[in-house]
């Protein structure tokens, strides 16, 4: 057991870092241009790009936020080492997926949805 003294502080475990406001009002204001960007890229039609383009302002935004709001980057390097592999893995597990997404298009049936259409026409008149 240990005991406070000026040789001994007490441990500084549960203390929060301040963050000025300054740098807070800047984080909110990245993450409102940010959003503005996915917004605008989001009307441009570039194909499969839209995507990547997306995801990635995402992971940008998701990074300013443990950063700066939940103070990552005030903590030990070894959490943000985990943070970092972390979205490495979320990366690589996604783009596992999108490799796959097109691989099937041509096996998929469209349906029948043009003759429910004029079915669904004929009864109501």
């Amino acid at each position: 057991m240990t005991t406070e003294s000026p040789d001994n502080p007490p441990s500084s475990h549960g203390v929060g870092h301040i963050v000025p406001i300054k740098t807070l009002v800047a984080t909110g204001l990245a993450l409102l241009v940010f959003t503005l960007i996915t917004v605008w890229a989001a009307k441009i039609d570039l194909g499969d790009l839209n995507i990547w383009i997306a995801l990635a302002i995402a992971a940008l935004k998701a990074t300013l936020v443990v950063l700066f709001f939940m103070h990552l980057r005030y903590d030990r390097p070894f959490n943000g080492i985990i943070f970092v592999t972390s979205l490495a893995f979320v990366a690589l597990f996604i783009s596992f997926a999108l490799t796959d997404t097109k691989e099937y298009a041509p096996d998929v049936d469209t349906g029948n949805a043009p003759r429910v259409v004029e079915a669904l026409d004929e009864l109501q008149q």
